[in-house]
């Protein structure tokens, strides 16, 4: 397996989670990693991503609530996400090199 992302769950309004995906070191090193998402009946859309240089990029939806970092020694991306929303619900997966190379997908569900 080559990306593997887990952390998804069910979660209330506010509430908070945070995606790990851990990437084959061949993969994560000198790569763009991010985090999409796809609700049912939606297109998948890029939530946020991280150059290998830092540069960091977030749609404006979840801008203030969603903090993308990554850990080069342990080949691993992040999502922290906070304040969550119901229009959050979706599922999600981490990419390398703009969706060259895929996880599989971690279901996060914002219920009351």
């Amino acid at each position: 397996v080559q990306l593997q992302a887990s952390g998804g769950g069910l979660v209330q309004p506010g509430g908070s989670l945070r995606l790990s995906c851990a990437a084959s070191r061949s993969i994560f090193s000198a790569r763009v990693m991010g985090w999409y998402r796809q609700a049912p009946g939606k297109q998948r859309e890029l939530v946020a991503h991280e150059t290998s240089a830092g540069v960091i990029h977030y749609v404006e939806s979840v801008k203030g609530r969603f903090t993308i970092s990554r850990d080069n020694a342990k080949s691993t991306v992040y999502l922290q996400m906070n304040n969550l929303k119901p229009e959050d619900t979706a599922v999600y997966y981490c990419s390398a090199d703009w969706g060259k190379f895929w996880g599989q997908g971690t279901q996060v569900t914002v219920s009351s």
